[in-house]
């Protein structure tokens, strides 16, 4: 494969980049993060998503101590060829509170915050 277009993104001061993940039958957004070069350039070989954590300043694989992977099945560019989008299957929950969305809290007209949706999984038994 030709990965030269990699040195065509634009990636942030910190060589990031962000990369919105999508249900592919749903359409469900499930989380944002970044990726660097090479954790996308894993991503399009493997298939599964993999990325940069900011906090812990390592890659990791999507699922690998959770068993909640993302097979990869289409990457989109924006047109300013610095924001990614991949649709993905979701193997279990995508974020790391046990949810299958990142995005499970619903600002309301009253400015509460409500949850919505249930956890798909017990995040204290996955990550000891």
């Amino acid at each position: 494969m030709d990965f030269s277009f990699l040195d065509d993104l634009k990636y942030n001061s910190d060589g990031l980049i962000p990369c919105i993940t999508q249900d592919v039958d749903t359409g469900e957004v499930l989380m944002m993060a970044y990726m660097n070069k090479d954790s996308l350039k894993e991503t399009l070989e493997k298939k599964l998503c993999s990325y940069w954590s900011r906090s812990r300043q390592k890659y990791w694989v999507k699922g690998e101590s959770s068993g909640h992977t993302q097979e990869v099945k289409e990457v989109f560019l924006d047109c300013d060829k610095d924001t990614l989008l991949i649709k993905i299957k979701q193997n279990g929950g995508a974020c790391h509170t046990g949810y299958r969305s990142c995005f499970s809290w619903k600002i309301e007209d009253d400015c509460s915050i409500t949850e919505k949706g249930d956890k798909v999984f017990d995040p204290d038994s996955v990550y000891k």
